[in-house]
């Protein structure tokens, strides 16, 4: 009886087992346009999970013709709104790679400055106001770089003056983690380190917002060291170009002394 019990069981098991190979199995005869279309409403309804488990068999299956260089794309950009930056990037980066001559390419290119743009930001952080230069640029950096190579080979792209507002929103966001960096080098002492970092803003960054905090950190870092003329030099180049700056009241204070 209990031989009977124990292979009634088995069969049992094996036939769940067949039931949900089935079930796994069930696009394996789809052609490539049944199955592109089904990626594609996943895509399109948000469901970004399944559209990336359809895009993948739709390329492993039919790796050439229209529908697999489609595939590659829309992978790439299910991978993004999956919050996988990294297989994002690199499927981009191999549709560059396989298509450079494919009409959508630059879109690649934009998608990868994009997908870094919004690396490592989570829900609440893309809908809700937060300094962005307290963050690790390299992130922002990245995109920028992503961004510029954009603009640089497809000037004419329907991307590229998106990307050239990313980039001077990126461009603002990096100058400003430099002051961030060199107001701290400032609390510590290290007023060399302070201002090395403040003269990079000035010619890395040139007419950002930060440009004259730069200026005030550097005057006050060379005062503090008596590099005078230095110093002098910098609040000239503040008081010439921002005339109104409230730093230069700090900064007149300590030369005085």
């Amino acid at each position: 009886m209990k031989k009977m019990i124990a292979s009634f069981l088995t069969i049992l098991a094996l036939s769940a087992c067949s039931y949900f190979e089935e079930k796994e199995d069930v696009t394996e005869k789809w052609p490539a346009e049944r199955l592109y279309a089904e990626a594609r409403g996943a895509l399109d309804a948000g469901s970004y999970e399944k559209a990336v488990e359809l895009y993948e068999k739709l390329e492993a299956r039919f790796p050439f013709g229209t529908y697999g260089q489609q595939a590659i794309l829309d992978l790439a950009y299910a991978y993004h709104k999956n919050d996988e930056p990294d297989l994002a990037i690199s499927t981009a980066e191999r549709f560059i790679k396989l298509y450079p001559q494919n009409a959508h390419v630059d879109y690649a290119y934009y998608l990868k400055g994009l997908t870094n743009f919004q690396r490592g930001k989570g829900f609440t952080e893309r809908i809700l106001p937060m300094d962005e230069s307290q963050r690790d640029p390299a992130s922002s950096l990245w995109a920028f770089e992503d961004f510029s190579e954009l603009v640089k080979r497809y000037p004419d792209s329907q991307y590229a003056e998106d990307a050239k507002l990313r980039m001077v929103y990126l461009r603002n966001i990096l100058a400003e983690h430099e002051i961030h960096v060199a107001q701290y080098y400032m609390r510590r002492g290290a007023f060399v380190a302070a201002a090395n970092r403040a003269r990079y803003v000035v010619e890395k960054y040139p007419r950002t917002p930060s440009t004259p905090d730069a200026l005030v950190i550097m005057a006050k870092a060379y005062k503090v060291m008596e590099l005078t003329e230095l110093s002098t030099d910098a609040l000239r180049v503040l008081e010439l170009n921002y005339p109104n700056h409230p730093g230069l009241y700090e900064v007149r204070e300590i030369l005085i002394q």
